[in-house]
């Protein structure tokens, strides 16, 4: 009888995961519809990070705050 041989497959470029506790910088636009999407969705993972803290510009806080003072159902 022989014994299966372990497969190793490189990780491609879409699946590439830091090691922990790293910070990765991203743009918003790469981002931004994939949240869009989840939040419209419902989907349970965006639980998980609900206290995440995230750093941005002040230049994107203050066009938010702006934005958010701005809308009436806000």
């Amino acid at each position: 009888m022989s014994r299966p041989q372990l497969r190793i497959f490189p990780a491609s470029r879409d699946s590439y995961m830091p090691p922990v506790n790293q910070r990765v910088t991203v743009r918003l636009r790469e981002i931004c519809a994939l949240l869009i999407d989840a939040i419209e969705t419902d989907r349970t993972w965006l639980g998980d990070f609900e206290d995440e803290e995230l750093d941005i510009s002040t230049d994107l806080y203050d066009c938010i705050c702006a934005y958010k003072h701005w809308r009436p159902s806000a």
